[in-house]
């Protein structure tokens, strides 16, 4: 049964064992190593627990006992319906702990990457079209120019990526996560993913911001659970952003050897959503490294990815890849990288009317009344000096300081044109030289 939750096919839950596509003895070793830590007895928590439907998870504790590694406890639990409790026997135990000495890993049950690949593609970001007014609803609170929304509409809605130039301070990183902002829908991202008998966990609370959680009612008669595989998140559409600490290690795997498990990389926990290169050519590697270790990925929609043995396997690709720098891109990346990148935006900074707009935008939201003798002083007297050069981040900063100095001399917000001189000498540092 194909079920939509929003408007992104949720992936159907398993119903019996033999549709898992895992390996039976990995799946009932997370079973034992599950019990073992929790210390859980009872079905109804192991499932929750492991994240499959009850009827699966009876499954597998039936397999284990046929084994002898699970053994009925023998009393019947009041409080929970008169279900019947369950424990490891010594040689379940000792499985458990040969199991965590493998592998650390315990809980829910991962999901193969071939079956992660298919949700892939029922959420992909290509599927994502963004209307014009989706767009400025969720850049509503910058002031842009009209003709680059026209620019970055296509771009978003080819779900492609895209370069953003310009000089600094001009709203680059804003427009960034306004993008994100205009997609609004829902994706799944599983907990874990398995290849080859290895266990890559994906969800992470600080990238994936979680849908709220409908908790069953025990006593309803349709139990919402069901509608999705639970070993899957339902989420926003994530969102990585990098800076200047960005390395090209980050985008592999990254194995813990004390635990010998494995954490999907930044790129991996991107899928579906946008990653954002900020600060483009600050990174210790060269940003035409970087751009070559996307090439592949962003030309076919998949990642190679490598295990601590060496051996080599493909992971979907599907992600907004959005670069912003501060460089001219001839500065820094040969003719083919640029090629490879699909949209290319210059992001310049306003025009006086458009500062103005921003000016008198942070003013009212900083509760500093605007003073016309001023503004003709900063635009007169402060901008030639700087060859009418406007940034969008020069108004937060000029109000910003005087917001400061109005504070320290003890009088209410005010703008005349001796704050605005003293704000403005720590916009810039004079050209000098100092002795050492």
């Amino acid at each position: 049964m194909n079920m939509e939750v929003g408007n992104v096919m949720a992936p159907p839950a398993p119903k019996r064992l033999d549709e898992m596509q895992l390996p039976l003895v990995m799946m009932r070793d997370i079973l034992l190593k599950t019990i073992f830590r929790k210390n859980i007895e009872l079905v109804t928590e192991l499932s929750r627990a492991i994240c499959l439907p009850i009827p699966v998870t009876q499954e597998l504790v039936d397999m284990a006992r046929v084994q002898k590694l699970v053994e009925a406890t023998g009393t019947l639990h009041a409080n929970s319906s008169g279900e019947m409790g369950y424990q490891l026997t010594d040689a379940g135990k000792a499985r458990a702990l040969d199991a965590l000495s493998q592998s650390e890993y315990f809980g829910a049950m991962p999901v193969p990457m071939e079956v992660y690949g298919e949700q892939v593609k029922r959420q992909s970001i290509r599927n994502v079209q963004i209307t014009r007014d989706q767009l400025t609803g969720a850049m509503g609170h910058l002031v842009l120019p009209e003709n680059l929304l026209s620019q970055l509409g296509p771009a978003v809605s080819a779900g492609r990526s895209i370069l953003m130039y310009g000089p600094p301070g001009n709203g680059k990183s804003s427009i960034s996560n306004g993008i994100r902002d205009a997609m609004g829908d829902k994706i799944y991202i599983p907990r874990a993913v398995e290849y080859a008998g290895q266990v890559i966990t994906v969800y992470d609370p600080i990238v994936h911001s979680a849908a709220e959680e409908q908790l069953d009612d025990p006593n309803a008669l349709r139990r919402s659970s069901n509608r999705f595989d639970t070993r899957y998140v339902r989420c926003e559409r994530p969102t990585v952003i990098t800076g200047g600490e960005l390395s090209l290690s980050m985008l592999d795997l990254v194995y813990n050897p004390t635990a010998r498990t494995y954490q999907a990389s930044m790129q991996l926990k991107s899928t579906g959503g946008i990653f954002i290169v900020d600060d483009l050519g600050r990174q210790a590697d060269p940003p035409q490294a970087l751009i070559n270790r996307w090439i592949l990925p962003l030309e076919e929609g998949k990642d190679i990815l490598a295990l601590q043995s060496g051996e080599k396997f493909e992971v979907p690709f599907d992600t907004l890849v959005i670069f912003s720098t501060n460089f001219h891109p001839n500065e820094i990346f040969d003719k083919a990288a640029l090629r490879r990148i699909f949209f290319k935006i210059k992001i310049d900074g306003p025009c006086q009317e458009d500062f103005l707009k921003i000016f008198a935008m942070v003013a009212k939201k900083r509760q500093m009344p605007l003073d016309q003798d001023t503004m003709i002083h900063l635009l007169r007297n402060k901008y030639p000096t700087i060859d009418n050069v406007y940034a969008n981040y020069q108004p937060i900063f000029l109000i910003d300081q005087m917001i400061s100095i109005c504070r320290f001399e003890g009088i209410p917000n005010q703008m005349t044109p001796d704050l605005i001189d003293r704000a403005w000498e720590n916009m810039f540092v004079k050209e000098e030289h100092i002795e050492h």
